[in-house]
């Protein structure tokens, strides 16, 4: 991530210097959601769910002036829009063969219905990293930007997702 990092030329000395980064880690967790990967040759493919958790790193250079990266009391926005998305709600990806019998099941109110491109959990958490990253960014003049988002579904298994 050299690439996030601005640099500071002292211009008298010749000296390059790199600025201090500054993380803040927030846990989102109990986001109880089913899923399916129909591509899948393994069980995988069948409607099956998890209680995902989310961890997003955000990162700045600048604290404000609480001297806080990023305030773990303002996020009330993104635990309402991950509810939306993944509290007690299926998970499809767009291109599943069966949306049709899906939507069927959501307009019968027998499940809580979500299409993403992909649901798998490296996607979900690019998915999650594209909202919050603007989210933050837009409510802190670009101060604070996101690092990365994992997106667990146990605790054996998680991804992350990270921009190079």
């Amino acid at each position: 991530m050299w690439w996030r990092i601005p640099i500071h030329r002292d211009h008298q000395t010749s000296y390059t210097y790199m600025m201090s980064m500054y993380r803040t880690i927030k846990t989102f967790d109990n986001f109880p959601c089913s899923h399916r990967q129909w591509r899948h040759d393994s069980h995988c493919k069948y409607v099956h769910g998890y209680s995902r958790s989310f961890t997003i790193t955000f990162g700045t250079h600048e604290l404000n002036e609480s001297g806080f990266g990023v305030d773990f009391g303002g996020f009330e926005h993104i635990k309402s829009w991950l509810s939306h998305w993944f509290d007690h709600t299926t998970l499809v990806n767009e291109d599943d063969p069966e949306l049709e019998l899906f939507q069927m099941l959501h307009d019968k109110q027998l499940i809580d219905l979500r299409t993403l491109p992909n649901v798998s959990m490296e996607r979900s958490a690019e998915f999650i990293f594209q909202y919050v990253d603007q989210w933050i960014r837009a409510r802190t003049d670009n101060r604070a930007f996101v690092i990365s988002v994992e997106c667990r579904e146990n605790n054996k298994n998680a991804a992350i997702y990270e921009p190079s």
